[in-house]
């Protein structure tokens, strides 16, 4: 179940995958920040990589000022089931205050149940993308690549960034991006850098779509843009 190739194998998948890049892009409202869900593993192993965080977060705000905006509404999950979420915040200081106030807790993953809470979310109102950052993958891929499915066919792309080299969760997390139309990443923990370019452009996606991340013009805006379904009709 976890051993899945970096290509689909099968017609289905392959066709499927060509219907997400056939979807018409869902542009940021106008006048509306766009609408971003910042979520993390709080889990034992990930404090370090949560307080680097902390200390990012206020960059994606800052670089999508002039462009619409950002509202940011944190997820994570630690120990046993637990999981929460914050409203969609615009102000990075009460972010940071939130973010500052968890502490990680050892437990499982619980991707899934992320994805399905962001399909939720869009359902109700559009939400522009999903950031995931984490090390791990400790449950059904099928099930995860099947809620990411379904973000797909709704314009929502999840990006993946992926700490480490676990090669369990470099396949499953590079299926999840892929199959909701995203991009996957990894990043090094001792490289603050590589992940503050990671935010940046993904916050950039969020608020001004596709255009706004190509003139963007970093090392991770073009590795992300790499990455996502061909425009419709190119």
């Amino acid at each position: 179940m976890t051993n899945l190739p970096d290509k689909p194998r099968d017609t289905a998948v392959a066709a499927f995958l060509q219907k997400v890049a056939a979807m018409p892009a869902v542009a940021p409202t106008a006048g509306a920040p766009g609408r971003l869900v910042f979520a993390l593993d709080a889990t034992a192993s990930r404090q370090p990589s949560w307080d680097r965080a902390c200390h990012l977060q206020a960059e994606m705000f800052g670089a999508v000022r002039e462009i619409g905006g950002l509202a940011v509404r944190l997820a994570y999950y630690r120990g046993f089931q637990e999981f929460a979420a914050t409203p969609f915040l615009t102000n990075p200081a009460e972010l940071a205050r939130r973010m500052t106030g968890v502490t990680c807790l050892g437990g499982q993953t619980q991707i899934t149940r992320v994805l399905k809470h962001v399909l939720e979310e869009t359902q109700r109102r559009k939400v522009n993308a999903l950031v995931f950052i984490g090390d791990a993958f400790e449950e059904d891929v099928d099930a995860a690549c099947h809620v990411a499915g379904q973000l797909g066919l709704r314009g929502t792309p999840v990006f993946c960034f992926q700490e480490g080299q676990d090669p369990v969760a470099k396949n499953a997390l590079r299926q999840v991006a892929k199959l909701s139309g995203g991009a996957w990443a990894p990043f090094d923990a001792a490289s603050a850098g590589a992940l503050r370019d990671l935010l940046r452009a993904v916050a950039v996606f969020a608020a001004g779509g596709r255009p706004a991340l190509q003139r963007l013009g970093s090392a991770a805006a073009r590795g992300i843009a790499g990455q996502l379904p061909a425009p419709r009709g190119a």
